[in-house]
């Protein structure tokens, strides 16, 4: 291939200086486990200072005195005795998360997705098939990091075989699937992570507060067809003209699903068909154990039971196409193939029982409520109670996410100082949920320290032999900055009509 002019300057410009820069910080971090290990001890030493100077504020809700409480006091060690277990077990996205993997991980690990997604770009007319990759990569969040190494290199063929640059293909196919990342018109594993966060945050605010996995799923819907639209005038535009003309190899191995996998899409097409069918007989039946007594769906047993009736969903659509491909072939192999999408998780357990101490640790200390306290009074003294102090906490996350690329890590962070704060000058915490996850979806793909940008350039280096983290930078920097933009609009319009960003939820608390 030759030489792009362009990205020789990326890679050799400012900008790629910088980015080297943010790589060595970022390696010196330690891993997440640690980094909470020592937040903890940070927080228990933090807790000590205040303790002795007896720090409280007046509560706004309640009007009572909160105290902020030692950890290192008789009642502060035998706490951390008596809730080390709990605060792991009874963490709330633990549940969440192992309980919608157990479905989705049986669905990956059979090949649905995969099979879906290939039929999904495959067909596609040609004159749409730009925002179909961009679509398609936003959907495949669904199944959680698996679409970091599916969607990528299918674009790319798919561009091939089109006679388009393969590498814009890729880049189509990347912003989706990672800057595009938390958008989806499907409830999918990052609402239940979150939501689990956010709740159990929130409750130091208003003990009777949850977050449903759908509070957010009106904006993200949203999100998803104007990313995707986007994402294809970015790439026709801006990014396929600026890589020139492709001068490797031509063909592309890329070829339709077999008569099985396409029979099986078919079988498995019906059975999700049938359970939706279902659950809307259930949903209209006369006193439906799935609405409100009162008839209603806003804050029924239907939303606030949405991770089994997902769990349900995921199971029996991968029971289907599992069988129907041969690769469920008894019944044992269905807890065969769960254990193995569980034992994927291995970390991320390790971690939550990190994290889970330090939210435990940190509400039980009353810091996060005191730090609030102050912190919305800041912000009234200087008169920044506006959207505007919403749309700064988005950028600050945007910038944070450069060096801490867990999302679930990085909102365990941020959540106890800026929900309660924020909650306190009258918002809704899925809104500020709704504020992280544009912040963090945004720049996740920007920085090397992400773990799939090795694999991400492996595909790369199959079309341009020169690839490295400056070409990867200059293709995903485009994005970053439209969809950024773009999703801070979408937020501030939201809020301008008052829309509700999911089921009976809206930007300020009732």
């Amino acid at each position: 291939m030759k030489n792009n002019p362009e990205m020789e300057i990326a890679k050799n410009g400012a900008f790629n200086k910088f980015l080297n820069t943010v790589e060595k910080i970022g390696n010196k971090l330690p891993h997440p486990f640690m980094l909470f290990f020592y937040l903890t001890l940070i927080l228990i030493a933090i807790s000590f200072i205040l303790g002795v100077m007896n720090a409280s504020v007046i509560h706004p809700n309640t009007g009572e005195t909160v105290t902020v409480n030692n950890l290192l006091s008789k009642e502060g060690i035998r706490y951390i005795l008596d809730n080390t277990l709990t605060n792991f077990t009874g963490f709330a996205p633990l549940g969440l998360v192992l309980t919608m993997m157990l479905g989705i991980g049986l669905s990956e690990r059979v090949g649905l997705f995969s099979a879906l997604m290939t039929k999904a770009i495959t067909k596609t007319p040609k004159r749409i098939v730009t925002f179909m990759v961009v679509f398609i990569g936003i959907l495949g969040n669904i199944a959680s990091d698996a679409a970091f190494v599916v969607i990528p290199p299918l674009a790319a063929l798919v561009f091939l075989s089109l006679g388009r640059h393969p590498l814009a293909g890729l880049a189509a196919g990347l912003a989706g699937a990672g800057i595009g990342f938390t958008a989806n018109i499907l409830v999918a594993g990052t609402d239940a992570l979150l939501s689990g966060i956010t709740t159990e945050i929130a409750k130091s605010i208003d003990s009777t507060m949850v977050v449903s996995p759908l509070d957010n799923w009106f904006f993200m819907s949203a999100s998803t067809f104007l990313l995707a639209f986007l994402g294809a005038l970015v790439t026709d535009k801006f990014v396929e003209p600026r890589l020139g003309k492709y001068d490797g190899e031509k063909k592309a191995d890329l070829h339709d699903l077999t008569p099985l996998e396409n029979k099986a899409l078919r079988n498995t097409g019906i059975a999700a068909l049938l359970f939706i069918g279902l659950i809307l007989v259930l949903m209209f039946i006369p006193n439906s154990p799935l609405l409100n007594d009162d008839g209603t769906l806003l804050r029924s047993p239907f939303l606030s039971g949405i991770v089994p009736i997902l769990f349900a969903f995921f199971l029996i659509t991968g029971i289907t196409y599992g069988v129907s491909v041969r690769k469920i072939e008894k019944i044992a192999d269905v807890p065969n193939i769960m254990a193995e999408a569980i034992r994927d998780l291995s970390s991320y357990i390790v971690l939550i029982f990190m994290i889970g101490q330090f939210i435990g640790y940190f509400n039980w200390t009353n810091i996060a409520t005191w730090m609030a306290v102050h912190l919305a009074n800041l912000l009234t003294s200087i008169n920044l109670t506006n959207v505007f102090a919403i749309v700064l906490f988005t950028l600050l996350v945007a910038v944070l996410s450069l060096f801490i690329i867990s999302g679930s890590a990085l909102w365990s962070l941020v959540a106890p100082i800026f929900v309660p704060t924020f909650m306190l000058l009258g918002y809704h915490p899925a809104f500020v949920q709704l504020a992280y996850r544009i912040g963090e979806s945004s720049t996740n793909m920007v920085t090397p320290l992400n773990q799939y940008f090795a694999i991400i350039l492996g595909f790369m280096l199959i079309y341009n032999k020169r690839a490295g983290i400056g070409t990867l930078m200059s293709l995903m920097i485009p994005y970053t900055i439209v969809f950024l933009i773009a999703w801070i609009i979408l937020m501030l319009v939201f809020v301008m009509f008052n829309i509700p960003i999911g089921p009976g939820v809206h930007y300020l608390l009732k």
